[in-house]
């Protein structure tokens, strides 16, 4: 079934339940309107017949009631007759004089309306003779010919009008349905539009402040972050494209070189095998970067509580290694800092700002790595950053002219900040005074895990 359809029907059954509710109660309420005229009409023929029966004699010529009788509380009909005594009768007969309640009978196949009064102890005379006293009620009743006949006739008359809600409810239904999912049916052909071109550079019109227009604003939120993602990725190839271009041709030529290998020195062979390397090794750290920077926000692996100190003092132990062929040496200051994050992700970015440290760092230099409260912070004391290129150092791919004649893809910092965001963290570069270049990588901190667990996987 169709949204429409549902829509038109829900309108319908609702409209429905309304009318059908009214109806209801308009019957009920003529009923009880009618009855009480009845009931009206038997409280003032009982006093009638009490006032002109004088005790028990018969009488009531002209009166409005089609029949009466008295009856005492052992049910014994002791003047009029023709009407059914129930227990409920014998009831008030026994009961205190003004006693009353009104019933539906029938009689004889009819309809009728009863007013039973009680008329406490009466005497009971037979023939002229006096024969007693016993406690006895009045039994009046009116037939319900004419208000069943009414009630019928307002009963067909609710019902034709019920027949005829339904159908105007149902055909308005379905003309504010119409209606009512226009935009809707606007937004739906601009969605399949959109999947059908995969051209996600189109927009909605944002709508008005109710639910519709709030849905095509946020449809066009969902396209213009779908259009970023794109361009990143767009972005990505093209960059990626580029910088494999240089190392790819440089390869080529080499290899060129390798067919005439022969016509080689040793010394030119030992150089052309270095160079090869030196060209592999930067192609295994390009396609690495790449294959980070593709990883995204993605979590592969679940993120685990751990100590960043512990972590930091690991990397350090790696970059102190690299840095010993030109003696830069790391000093670290660090307190125990728990975080929840991935931990080889940290651990790239970690190592990342290391490397970045020592590649610029001149011999025999010193680079100072702290780690206080989530946040660790690596300064060296090479040439530091430039003013112009602060805003970029974190870009993919971006290279300052001063680094281009370095190995790297210029992608180590932009996978330090892509962690960082990843994470929940943020990270910064500087100048700081006395020159160099300072960065902080800041992560959450948590409570550390209870004693006896120093490290610990959380799926949470």
């Amino acid at each position: 079934m169709t949204f429409r359809n549902r829509l038109v029907l829900v309108a319908t059954i609702a409209v429905i339940a309304a009318i059908l509710a009214a109806a209801a109660a308009s019957y009920i309420a003529a009923r009880n309107s009618l009855l009480g005229s009845v009931d009206g009409t038997l409280r003032a023929d009982a006093q009638a017949i009490q006032a002109r029966t004088g005790g028990l004699q018969r009488g009531g010529a002209g009166l409005s009631y089609r029949g009466y009788q008295y009856v005492t509380s052992s049910g014994v009909v002791i003047t009029g007759g023709g009407i059914p005594v129930s227990a409920t009768v014998r009831s008030v007969a026994a009961s205190a004089a003004g006693t009353s309640y009104y019933a539906d009978v029938t009689i004889t196949g009819a309809d009728y309306r009863e007013l039973v009064v009680s008329v406490g102890t009466v005497r009971i005379i037979t023939g002229g003779v006096y024969a007693g006293t016993a406690r006895a009620a009045l039994q009046v009743v009116l037939p319900l010919a004419s208000v069943d006949g009414q009630l019928a006739h307002l009963g067909f008359i609710l019902f034709v009008v019920a027949i005829m809600g339904v159908a105007l409810a149902f055909l308005l239904a379905w003309i504010v349905s119409r209606a009512a999912l226009v935009p809707l049916d606007e937004l739906t052909a601009a969605v399949e539009q959109v999947a059908t071109t995969s051209d996600v550079s189109q927009r909605l019109d944002a709508g008005g402040p109710d639910e519709l227009g709030r849905l095509r604003r946020a449809f066009n939120h969902l396209l213009s972050a779908l259009q970023r993602s794109q361009d990143a990725q767009r972005q990505l190839v093209l960059d990626a494209g580029h910088e494999l271009r240089t190392p790819l041709t440089s390869l080529r030529t080499n290899l060129e070189v390798v067919r005439r290998l022969d016509q080689l020195s040793p010394q030119e062979r030992e150089v052309l095998v270095d160079d090869l390397l030196t060209q592999m090794n930067e192609l295994t750290t390009l396609v690495g970067d790449l294959s980070e920077l593709a990883r995204g926000e993605q979590r592969p692996t679940p993120p685990r509580v751990f100590r960043l100190d512990s972590l930091l003092e690991d990397a350090l132990a790696v970059a102190t290694t690299h840095g010993r062929a030109r003696q830069v040496t790391f000093n670290l200051s660090s307190s125990p800092t728990w975080v929840r994050a991935q931990r080889d992700r940290v651990e790239r970015a970690i190592g990342n700002l290391l490397d970045n440290a020592l590649k610029w760092s001149p011999e025999h230099g010193v680079v100072e790595v702290t780690c206080l409260g989530g946040i660790v912070t690596v300064r060296d004391h090479g040439p530091g950053i430039a003013e112009e290129d602060l805003p970029h150092v974190f870009d993919r791919f971006y290279r300052a002219p001063a680094a281009r004649a370095l190995p790297g893809s210029g992608l180590g910092l932009a996978i330090v900040a892509q962690v960082a965001q990843a994470e929940g963290g943020s990270v910064w570069a500087g100048t700081p005074p006395g020159g160099g270049a300072i960065f902080r990588f800041e992560l959450p901190v948590v409570p550390p895990p209870a004693a006896g667990q120093p490290d610990r996987d959380d799926d949470e």
